[in-house]
């Protein structure tokens, strides 16, 4: 691995720690893509820079920067995430 491509793993996990909400926009090349627009939660950034997402429609596929297209929550969205799961709890 060349030291570009180990900067930028680096920069990935930095970037996308355990924990963070992202939206995907588009998923490149995958024959059984996430729909655009699902959402999910990093579980953790491997060493080839690939993100392994647990997705809130209950997939785990990752994935990978350059390719797929995505954005993280901002803070108000993920606010408003926890919000509507408050509510649905007290409903229940």
């Amino acid at each position: 691995m060349t030291l570009a491509e180990r900067q930028r793993v680096a920069s990935t996990k930095l970037n996308y720690p355990p924990g963070t909400r992202l939206e995907l926009i588009e998923m490149g090349d995958d024959p059984r893509p996430v729909a655009s627009g699902t959402r999910g939660t990093v579980k953790v950034v491997d060493d080839m820079g690939s993100i392994h997402m647990q997705w809130d429609n209950g997939r785990t596929l990752a994935l990978i920067p350059g390719e797929d297209r995505f954005r993280k929550l901002t803070q108000a969205e993920i606010a408003q995430e926890q919000q509507l799961e408050g509510m649905e709890c007290q409903t229940m």
